[in-house]
């Protein structure tokens, strides 16, 4: 029994000029009556929407590096397409090895996107995986993840998206050894509701709207990142009324340059921090470093103002952090209204003076 399906037997040519929409879809088409594998060989292929069915596996050929796609490459060519990749309804299905360009095309095109109307919306995990990818340059966010239930994102580069690299409203997800570079609206932004989600060994850098971006959300472990030069706070929870941001652990990270004031205009002027909280319960920030910093070329504005900040807050653990040049103005920020906060051995002082923000012993 056949069950992979080659992308150019049904007429793809990756040339980067060829439109090969209906050939990819014709193969998605074919491998859903056997949740079979749909293979793209190495090249360009460009294309429109199309949709991966329940147990479904796109598969490429990994050769992509920093600064450019490489192997297995679709590019969006329909700039009023909703998605490139829609897996809405693909339980189980897999994006394997490939790079994914949006062109730039549109106004809020995702990559890949799922999109259930309510919660459980398929009534089922959705359970898709997205591995060894790169994703990049859509006017949307690079992968969008809306009501999903159960899913893992690893070892993809999430880049240069107008939207965020990664946005996600559900729960239970492992977002793990991944780079988040100049994405527009956050490295990852969780929207109504985030829960149960572990995320590690990350590199989050050069967000123009911050690193990982939380509203009411539960459960969350921030463990082993790398945070650089988010354009904004590296971690950002705010809670509503009754909705708090709730059981984080951060521990083990490495903040370095955050709060870049330059790219946008802060609401609040504590956005220019690593971490700024507001109405969070049982938060642990225990055993990271924390260090302000200028652009790799010399000159840039040393940032970030503070280190933690944090506000309307009840159940906090913020000890055991190393501080030294932290921040430029205050490492520790109590803005009030606070219960039962354990602060605590804290290393290191604030720069205060920015002409020598990285002074000798």
């Amino acid at each position: 029994m056949k069950n992979v399906f080659d992308i150019t037997e049904f007429g793809a040519v990756g040339d980067g000029a060829t439109d090969c929409t209906e050939a990819i879809r014709s193969a998605c088409a074919a491998a859903a009556q056997v949740s079979g594998v749909v293979e793209v060989p190495p090249g360009v292929y460009l294309s429109g929407k199309f949709s991966l069915s329940k147990g479904v596996s796109l598969e490429g050929h990994s050769a992509w590096s920093y600064r450019s796609d490489g192997g297995s490459v679709i590019r969006l060519n329909d700039p009023d397409a909703e998605c490139l990749v829609d897996i809405t309804g693909g339980f189980g299905c897999a994006i394997r090895n490939m790079c994914l360009d949006g062109a730039g095309l549109g106004s809020g095109v995702h990559g890949v996107m799922l999109s259930w109307p309510k919660y459980n919306g398929g009534s089922e995990e959705d359970t898709p995986s997205i591995d060894d990818c790169r994703i990049g340059n859509f006017s949307g966010d690079g992968v969008h993840l809306y009501h999903i239930w159960c899913f893992s994102v690893r070892h993809c580069m999430l880049h240069r998206n107008r939207g965020a690299g990664l946005f996600m409203d559900g729960w239970d997800g492992f977002v793990l050894d991944n780079w988040f570079s100049g994405n527009g609206n956050g490295g990852f932004r969780g929207g109504e509701c985030t829960a149960s989600v572990t995320m590690t060994g990350n590199r989050v850098e050069w967000n123009i709207g911050g690193g990982f971006i939380f509203n009411r959300s539960d459960n969350i472990n921030i463990t082993g990142n790398f945070f650089d030069r988010s354009g904004g706070p590296a971690i950002l929870a705010r809670g509503g009324e009754g909705n708090m941001a709730r059981e984080f652990a951060v521990t083990g990270n490495i903040f370095r340059r955050d709060g870049k004031p330059d790219w946008r205009a802060f609401d609040d002027p504590f956005e220019n921090s690593h971490i700024l909280l507001d109405r969070c319960v049982n938060w642990t920030i225990t055993g990271n470093n924390f260090v302000c910093g200028e652009d790799d070329a010399p000159g840039g504005t040393v940032s970030p103002d503070y280190s933690v900040v944090f506000g309307n807050s009840k159940c906090l653990i913020i000890r055991n952090n190393t501080m030294w040049c932290g921040a430029v103005k205050q490492n520790i920020v109590d803005r009030g209204g606070n219960i039962e906060v354990s602060l605590g051995e804290n290393l290191g002082e604030a720069v205060r003076d920015k002409s020598h923000w990285w002074p000798e012993f």
